[in-house]
């Protein structure tokens, strides 16, 4: 009992964290503003580990590559513990794989998330100025254009979210399909 409370811990510890390096990279891509308090906390929880690595790997443009390459290693790292306290072993490849899946995974889920927030906030707040608001609209802005130049708003209705509902579930059955090709555990 004690070994799955100790894990469950880890899990929700480590996914907590790797959603703050996730969203590091996606508000970098978006070109958030990097000024809102929330981009901030961001930034200051993760840059003890990102810049060390940034100075290896440095952005191209808007791709902050620090931030994918510590998330993949973070996670990987992550299998390795918890596999450690179960008292089980996989080879790094192994791990590595499971990291990369996971977090592409975690990058579909936030999207998944940051729309459908979207969508309540356009109906029940519009034209708020709280700074998470801001920053989810920023976030889903460049996911959303493309799909709103195929389906433009009709009547003042917005319905492109659903044609993304349809890709990110696509790309979600894909990734159930590669976590079980590389047999991730948990």
């Amino acid at each position: 009992m004690g070994t799955e409370i100790l894990v469950q811990t880890l899990q929700m510890l480590s996914i907590f964290y790797l959603t703050i390096i996730i969203l590091r990279f996606l508000l970098q891509l978006s070109q958030a503003d990097f000024f809102n308090p929330i981009s901030q906390f961001v930034a200051k929880a993760t840059n003890p580990v990102l810049n060390p690595i940034r100075r290896l790997v440095p952005p191209t443009g808007p791709v902050d590559w620090a931030s994918i390459i510590f998330a993949v290693l973070f996670q990987t790292m992550m299998y390795a513990i918890i596999l450690g306290i179960v008292g089980t072993m996989a080879p790094i490849g192994t791990l590595l794989a499971w990291g990369v899946v996971k977090v592409l995974g975690l990058v579909v889920t936030i999207y998944f998330f940051a729309v459908i927030a979207m969508i309540v906030i356009s109906w029940i707040a519009p034209g708020s100025s709280h700074p998470g608001i801001q920053l989810i609209f920023q976030v889903t802005e460049p996911v959303m254009r493309p799909f709103r130049s195929i389906l433009p708003p009709m009547g003042g209705l917005d319905l492109s979210p659903i044609l993304l509902f349809i890709v990110l579930n696509m790309v979600r059955v894909v990734l159930s399909h590669l976590e079980m090709a590389v047999g991730v555990p948990f």
